[in-house]
């Protein structure tokens, strides 16, 4: 079984900095491409960043130049800085991560439950 753990989210002002992390665990044999989406009430779950296990990464164009992701494979890590926060950023973050796992070999899209950020005064 995985489990996609989140942490990192809480409340910052316009202008502020937050950072993002997310572990992947358990029989992982191999992590393939990991991302992290984001989602509003009453509206669909989007694309902010993607990183592949060899570091290429794809960003949203909202948050191209603000946001960085980057990724411990050791670890089965991926983080998300984001800079210049705007109140448009407001969402929960989910973290998403498509693994392939030991016993049984299947691979699957796994997701965190989700963390909430919240830009504002």
């Amino acid at each position: 079984q995985i489990q996609i753990v989140e942490s990192g989210g809480g409340l910052v002002q316009p202008g502020g900095s937050l950072r993002l992390s997310c572990a992947a665990q358990g029989n992982i044999f191999v992590n393939y491409d990991m991302a992290w989406y984001r989602q509003v009430p009453g509206k669909r779950r989007d694309l902010v960043a993607l990183i592949t296990k060899e570091h290429t990464t794809t960003y949203a164009d909202s948050v191209e130049g603000r946001f960085t992701i980057s990724r411990d494979n050791g670890k089965q890590s991926i983080y998300l800085t984001m800079t210049r926060l705007e109140p448009e950023d407001t969402a929960i973050y989910f973290c998403y991560a498509r693994i392939t796992t030991v016993e049984p070999i299947v691979t699957n899209d796994d997701w965190g439950r989700g963390t909430q950020v919240t830009v504002a005064s």
